[in-house]
């Protein structure tokens, strides 16, 4: 070889090698911040479209639905047209909901209502968002993962994805399971059919890390609930239903907590996510979810 070729070869076999390797340092940042509305509950049940004009002036791109409060997907779809706003996602019990939680479509007895209903909104995605305590069994959770994979199914043949959203209990161990109720969803349940809304904040509150659940089940975590969890003057009695027990600690404001965002979203490619919504359920007013998006949307990583 002369020492012409020799210099063309290597410089060719650098590029090859140089165009193989990830970039590193890029800087990636969260385009459409979006807030679940559950957040804002109490608002929507007293003005429904003054509360979606006031989280768009936010600045938030996207809304998750817990609920309609009386409005018709036609309604819903208009009030968000008109702020600017899109809802990729929203929530529907499995199961006939509480008494106290009004009338509420469930997915066992109204699936394609609320499918019709996604179709008008927008809606790529449905999910399921809670599993009674008297269900939290081996026998409950068996039934659960046949449930999620029929919904799943059929809302997948309708062109809509269907999920399963956590909270801290699925960390806790279940007589008659010989894993944690959350890897039997994901294990017992088509990958294709259904998927999971990881809520950020739970499953570090349930002692376990994200991080491990994305490289575990990859592309398998489309949307996210994003909210911190602090334990600075915390009542220690609080959040027993989204737990399964008294904890030390409460939620709050993105970024005013203890969660590392920037190194659990560095690792969204991997986890598949799409969506990034907001949840703060203790929140007093449109100031919290304004924190967590001044917060967000100015976050990098």
């Amino acid at each position: 070889m002369n020492r012409r070729t020799f210099i063309e070869s290597t410089i060719a076999t650098a590029v090859v090698a140089a165009s193989a390797r990830p970039t590193r340092g890029a800087v990636h940042h969260i385009d459409r911040v979006g807030l679940q509305l559950y957040t804002v509950r109490e608002l929507m049940k007293q003005d429904f479209d003054g509360t979606i004009a006031g989280v768009a002036k936010i600045g938030y791109k996207e809304v998750e639905f817990a609920g309609y409060f009386g409005k018709t997907p036609k309604e819903v779809r208009a009030t968000l047209d008109k702020n600017g706003l899109t809802s990729p996602s929203a929530h529907h019990p499995m199961d006939a909901p509480p008494a106290e939680h009004g009338k509420m479509p469930n997915l066992t007895d109204n699936l394609q209502e609320i499918i019709d209903g996604a179709h008008v909104i927008g809606q790529k995605f449905l999910v399921c968002p809670y599993l009674d305590a008297k269900s939290r069994t081996a026998d409950g959770y068996k039934r659960l993962a046949e449930s999620c994979n029929r919904v799943g199914e059929a809302t997948r043949k309708a062109g809509i994805q269907f999920a399963y959203h956590n909270h801290s209990f699925e960390f806790d161990k279940v007589d008659g399971l010989d894993t944690l109720p959350f890897d039997y969803l994901l294990s017992q349940t088509d990958r294709k059919n259904v998927k999971a809304e990881m809520d950020l904040c739970w499953i570090t509150v349930g002692g376990q890390d994200p991080i491990a659940y994305f490289n575990k089940y990859p592309g398998r975590f489309p949307l996210v609930h994003v909210k911190d969890w602090s334990k600075e003057g915390s009542d220690p009695g609080g959040n027993v239903g989204a737990v399964g027990h008294a904890v030390n600690g409460h939620i709050a404001n993105v970024g005013s907590g203890s969660i590392d965002w920037k190194n659990i979203f560095s690792h969204s490619e991997k986890a598949g996510i799409q969506h990034y919504l907001v949840e703060n359920d203790e929140a007093k007013s449109l100031a919290d979810p304004k924190a967590s998006y001044d917060y967000l949307s100015k976050l990098t990583f």
